[in-house]
């Protein structure tokens, strides 16, 4: 019996590889260019296709997301950096969109990384920066937040961050501290070890002045320090996306994904489909989550 659902098992999934990929070769600009009106009709087949294989499925509550390859989809397209990032920023949108549509509670973006805003050239940093302005301001204006019911917080190295930023961050975590049905984090400045770093400073704070002991001190205790703190059992994704074909974390949520599933979508940011997200959503549901146990 067991034998037969793992062959089955096996069979269907070896089924929706080559499904993904006859669509892959079928979706690369050079096939479209041949057989556009073809194309656009088995997209719209093929999306439909996965979101019934998903929909039933036991769907991640939290996703993070590294929305990597803006810069490089830039430069192969001919065009500016800030262009890259424009995109990135319209992709954002549109993909948050899909995750509200299908249901996700919590979402994490990671928008700029510490070392980005170190190392970067102050042109880049300021357009990024603008960039992330603008997308708060309109999450504030475009009644996002209220339909969605969104509690936004911002967090990482926020001292790095410019003051006009810091402002509508101030604004948006006011005007949605008192939603609680979903949950966007967007990540600014931030480092995974850097955060873990200022969460053992600040419990040696503690110690010191005697609010807690050394005895106290645990992983639920840990959990309450670090920036994710106040999504409770949510604080840590159950899938994170990195797009661009890098497989690496990038110094990402280190304490918070331990245990998530980790998809590695080998196109860039700008170019990433709901198809690639129906894609992540379903690798997600057919693994078993074990917890190192």
């Amino acid at each position: 019996m067991w034998f037969r659902m793992s062959r089955k098992k096996s069979l269907n999934n070896l089924k929706d590889l080559l499904i993904d990929k006859i669509f892959d070769i079928l979706l690369k600009p050079r096939t479209q260019k041949f057989l556009q009106p073809f194309i656009d009709t088995m997209y719209s087949v093929y999306e439909k296709y996965l979101y019934k294989q998903v929909i039933g499925g036991s769907m991640p509550r939290h996703v993070a997301i590294i929305p990597d390859g803006n810069r490089r989809w830039a430069r192969e397209h001919g065009l500016d950096v800030k262009e890259g990032h424009r995109y990135g920023y319209e992709k954002m949108k549109e993909v948050l969109q899909m995750l509200y549509d299908l249901g996700i509670r919590v979402v994490t973006v990671y928008a700029m990384s510490y070392e980005n805003c170190i190392y970067r050239n102050e042109e880049e940093k300021n357009n990024l920066f603008t960039i992330i302005k603008t997308g708060l301001e309109t999450l504030l204006n475009e009644g996002v937040l209220q339909r969605y019911k969104v509690n936004v917080k911002v967090f990482g190295k926020l001292d790095l961050v410019r003051k006009d930023v810091l402002d509508a961050v101030t604004r948006i975590e006011k005007e949605s501290s008192h939603y609680s049905d979903r949950f966007l984090n967007i990540a600014l400045c931030y480092g995974g070890r850097q955060e873990i770093v200022d969460a053992v400073k600040n419990i040696a704070k503690d110690v010191l002045i005697g609010k807690i002991s050394v005895d106290d001190i645990s992983e639920e205790l840990i959990k309450k320090y670090i920036s994710t703190s106040h999504l409770n059992e949510l604080s840590e994704p159950d899938l994170v996306i990195r797009t661009s074909g890098e497989m690496r974390i990038s110094n990402f949520l280190l304490w918070q994904i331990a245990y998530s599933e980790l998809y590695f979508c080998d196109v860039y940011w700008p170019d990433f489909r709901k198809i690639d997200l129906l894609r992540a959503i379903r690798s997600y549901q057919r693994r078993e989550r074990r917890y190192g146990r």
